[in-house]
């Protein structure tokens, strides 16, 4: 049996779940958010616990039984505490300011690169940190990365937007010996 797929899921108090016909509803103080059900597996609410079986003993069941449950669990946690994602903008001039739902980067092209934030997400800056906070995994993740790829860190002098938690290798430039 999955060793994910077999933890129960806690509900804390001032989250309600439901469980549809096609999709997991979870609200919190933060959010609203839905999962998809999976055919394969049975969900149980109980006494302050989810608790996902399988409905029968398949490599696809097998497969889903753990992602279902940390899908379920990535929504309860998302409408309790949220999720964060923090990026570092390094460079000479570089700078990054956020305006209501848009996130303005001076990151060394001639123009200012003007991101719009989804519903659903908020920004903050302090310095050159970014952080992008949310209830949904999945969109927090997606539009860091998306940041993230408008100028990605270079392995030289180490400019660019990183994830805080990132460590960029860094390479030997020219060394400059004539002989």
């Amino acid at each position: 049996m999955s060793r994910i797929g077999k933890l129960p899921i806690a509900i804390p108090s001032g989250v309600e779940v439901k469980v549809g016909a096609d999709v997991v509803e979870v609200k919190g103080a933060k959010a609203a958010l839905t999962t998809p059900v999976c055919d394969l597996l049975s969900y149980e609410v109980a006494d302050g616990h989810v608790t996902l079986t399988r409905k029968v003993e398949t490599r696809e069941s097998r497969a889903q039984h753990g992602l279902r449950r940390t899908l379920l669990a990535n929504c309860i946690e998302g409408v309790t505490k949220g999720f964060s994602k923090t990026l570092e903008v390094i460079g000479v001039g570089y700078r990054v300011a956020v305006k209501g739902n848009v996130i303005e980067l001076q990151v060394g092209f001639s123009h200012p690169v003007l991101v719009e934030l989804p519903a659903g997400l908020s920004a903050k800056v302090e310095g050159q940190k970014l952080t992008i906070m949310g209830a949904d995994k999945v969109l927090v993740g997606e539009m860091a990365a998306r940041i993230r790829r408008i100028r990605k860190p270079e392995p030289y002098k180490g400019k660019g937007i990183k994830y805080s938690d990132e460590v960029i290798r860094r390479k030997v430039g020219k060394t400059g010996v004539k002989k």
